[in-house]
């Protein structure tokens, strides 16, 4: 039972295999087939039997099928072995046929392999043209740079590299002549390298050579520019603007022209080979051409070509640079450039203070001052600031007037030298009109006079005043061209003329009046002319009103210090009239011969003091001319001196003594005194005013000749004394001189009476005077 149960079990397994082993592939039949072997031992075995069952199943379907197409199959052949013969038949023809073909392809195989070779042709030349249309403008290129080479055109050589590297050489880099092209290259930019450094140099001698003609050209422009500017804003006419454009372009060609000729080369050399060596060595050696060109010349200041040579070199530089400023990048940048400029313009600013400073001539100040203004100008346009070369004329200006003073004190000095120092003659009413044309002087007192007649000033005035005029018209050329306003060129104008006033004219006028050879007819007439010259001060302050337009009501406006000038100077001839006045008294009384032991006097005055009356009397004639205040301070001052000068002489300690004799002969010169000041020699003293300059020699004499001791004496210290102005001392002084006169006179006094009173009352009297005198001393 048991194996009939795995019988059972087996069949159907059995028929899985088999059906697996039907519809599957024979390369899967291995692992089917092992697990029959795998399953049971003898399993084999049955499903052998049970494969031999079904093979024979399949046998029989296989007869069965073969049974029922048999007979299709026999006609089948029938019909197949009736064709055999149709199917030789085609076979012969198709093989004629195909003969015949072979035959007629023949030529065309040929054809078409000849078309095959020219169409392979045909590819290849079309490739060959691409190629070498590929390959020309690498060659082109390449040709063009030789030529560039041997053209020395070398910017642009370095640019065809640069195309060459960049854009064709990439194209065709796969060919040899491209690998030997781009060897050659490193060597071609080296030799450019070295030739580009060397027309660096050559250039950087060039402009070095050419800056003095390319800085003339660029003053010389902007000056035609500046005179162009002032005339275009007086004249406002359009064709004489357009002449002046043409001849502006025209400068501006030539020295176009010039920066060409010396800059051609400069653009090429700024990419070539290295740029920051190119550059380095550039900035350096300009900065030593820099240091060249702004070191002066030792003699610079002696002419106004040094200045100009100095000056237009160094515009010259600064051109160029601004030049290669704005045609080139990176050689030089505008911080570059403006640190050379501020460099430049502090080194230039000290050799001008300095070199200027040697200039004694205002001509080549001023001509200096121009030149300033126009390389000012010239590089103020290529937008270089120089607003402290402005600054620097302000100091220039002070050196221009210290110049101006020194030549006009040289010039104030010939017309004093000059000068007659008298009254202007005038015969015509032409000359009359020349003087008062050169200089504003109104009298309606003198027109009405005949000719001839005289100005009361000397031929100095007018041409003191016509030189004033001249220095302001100086000074105001120094003033052009600085871009101030009016009100400043006033207060220019007016500051300076008040130095020429107060410093220069006033120091020659105090020189003249001190000079020995100034006599006092000369210090009157000097005292006149002042006085009409600060007069005319006013008409000098309407001249620079005139020139400038700046009203003198301005509340900032300067005034002229003539007044206190011209005040100054006559003061001082005043003072000098007065000293020399009194020096010719002293002239006179050293000519004074007394006897001092007469016994009586000549009855008559002395004669050195009658010449020196006239002569008092001649001089104050002179002084009618002066003011009268002048004139009566010089006659008192004469008078005081000669009282004091008199007085000094009966003093004089050398005097020992004096006899009454003596004194009788001075009191006769003192009458005379007495006489030429009441004949009022100088009119203006009221009463006897000047008489008072004598009243303490007067007292004196009068109480010595009068021998009125007991009223001196008794009156001492009254207001009201008669002796008021007598001091005990000079009292004292003067009486023991006679007391020694009469000891030495009379020997035999003490034998008379009257003799041993009068010397026994002068010894009491100068007992007294001494001891007034102590008490006076002790009370002090």
């Amino acid at each position: 039972m048991a194996e009939s149960g795995e019988a059972l079990g087996t069949v159907p397994e059995h028929e899985r295999i088999l059906q697996e082993i039907e519809s599957t592939d024979t390369a899967c039949v291995g692992p089917t087939l092992r697990s029959v072997y795998d399953d049971q031992p003898n399993a084999h075995k049955k499903f052998m039997e049970k494969l031999d069952a079904c093979i024979r199943n399949h046998d029989k379907e296989i007869e069965k099928m073969c049974n029922f197409h048999h007979q299709g199959f026999v006609d089948a052949i029938t019909e197949l072995l009736k064709v055999r013969t149709d199917a030789e038949k085609l076979k012969v023809q198709v093989t004629d046929t195909n003969r015949r073909f072979q035959d007629a392809g023949k030529e065309v195989i040929v054809q078409t392999e000849d078309i095959i070779r020219c169409r392979i042709q045909q590819r290849n030349i079309t490739t060959v043209v691409e190629k070498l249309q590929l390959c020309l403008p690498v060659l082109e290129m390449y040709s063009k740079l030789k030529e560039q080479m041997n053209a020395k055109r070398y910017y642009s050589a370095l640019k065809t590299m640069e195309q060459l590297e960049n854009v064709y050489f990439p194209r065709v880099s796969q060919y040899r002549f491209c690998q030997l092209m781009m060897e050659t290259l490193p060597k071609l930019r080296e030799d450019i390298k070295e030739i580009s450094m060397s027309d660096l140099k050559d250039f950087l001698e060039s402009i070095r050579k050419h800056s003095d003609k390319i800085g003339e050209t660029a003053m010389k422009q902007a000056q035609q520019q500046k005179i162009f500017s002032v005339v275009l804003q007086k004249q406002n006419n359009m064709k004489f603007g357009k002449n002046m454009h043409i001849n502006d372009d025209r400068v501006s060609e030539e020295k176009n022209d010039v920066l060409k000729h010396v800059l051609e080369e400069e653009t090429e050399n700024e990419e070539e080979g290295d740029e920051e060596t190119f550059e380095n060595y550039y900035r350096k050696q300009r900065k030593k051409q820099a240091r060249l060109v702004l070191q002066p010349q030792s003699s610079m200041h002696e002419t106004v070509d040094g200045y100009r040579r100095y000056f237009t070199q160094i515009v010259g530089f600064f051109v160029v640079e601004d030049h290669i400023l704005h045609v080139t990048q990176g050689l030089v940048t505008r911080a570059y450039t403006d640190e050379l400029w501020n460099m430049a313009l502090s080194k230039i600013i000290a050799v001008l203070r300095a070199h200027s400073s040697y200039c004694s001539d205002p001509d080549l100040v001023l001509e200096l001052k121009n030149l300033i203004v126009i390389f000012a100008d010239t590089l103020q346009g290529y937008g270089f600031p120089v607003n402290r070369l402005f600054d620097l004329l302000f100091d220039i200006r002070d050196q221009y007037n210290e110049t101006l003073l020194k030549k006009w004190a040289g010039i104030f000095r010939d017309i004093f030298e000059e000068d007659n120092y008298s009254p202007i003659p005038i015969a015509s009413e032409e000359e009359y009109k020349m003087v008062t044309s050169k200089f504003p002087f109104q009298d309606p007192d003198l027109e009405k006079q005949s000719f001839p007649k005289k100005f009361p000033m000397s031929q100095s005035v007018p041409l003191i005043y016509i030189q004033v005029k001249e220095f302001i018209y100086a000074s105001l050329k120094f003033s052009e061209s600085l871009h101030r306003s009016s009100t400043e060129i006033d207060d220019m104008l007016r500051k300076s003329t008040n130095l020429l006033l107060t410093r220069t004219l006033s120091s020659c006028l105090l020189n003249l009046i001190r000079k020995p050879h100034i006599g006092l007819t000369e210090l009157v007439q000097i005292i006149i002319n002042t006085t009409h010259l600060e007069q005319a001060c006013k008409y000098l302050e309407d001249f620079i009103t005139n020139i400038t337009n700046i009203s003198q009501e301005t509340v900032h406006t300067t005034r002229l210090y003539g007044l206190s000038t011209f005040k100054d100077a006559r003061h001082a001839a005043e003072g000098e009239i007065y000293t020399k006045l009194n020096q010719k008294i002293d002239e006179f009384v050293q000519l004074a011969d007394y006897d001092w032991t007469m016994a009586e006097s000549d009855g008559r005055a002395s004669g050195y003091l009658m010449d020196l009356i006239n002569f008092l009397r001649s001089i104050f004639q002179v002084f009618t001319h002066l003011p009268g205040k002048v004139a009566q301070t010089a006659c008192m001052s004469a008078c005081q001196h000669l009282s004091t000068s008199l007085m000094q002489m009966l003093l004089d300690s050398e005097l020992k003594q004096i006899s009454m004799g003596a004194i009788q002969q001075f009191n006769l010169d003192v009458i005379q005194c007495e006489l030429f000041a009441s004949s009022e020699p100088v009119p203006g003293f009221q009463g006897d005013t000047l008489q008072l300059a004598f009243i303490d020699l007067r007292q004196l004499l009068d109480l010595f000749m009068v021998w009125d001791w007991s009223t001196y004496l008794a009156d001492y210290g009254q207001p009201a004394s008669k002796y008021l102005r007598v001091n005990p001392n000079t009292a004292l002084t003067l009486l023991e001189k006679m007391k020694d006169m009469n000891k030495k006179n009379n020997i035999f006094a003490q034998f008379r009476k009257n003799d041993r009173d009068k010397q026994k009352l002068i010894e009491t009297v100068v007992k007294q005077l001494r001891s007034l005198v102590n008490g006076m001393s002790q009370h002090t």
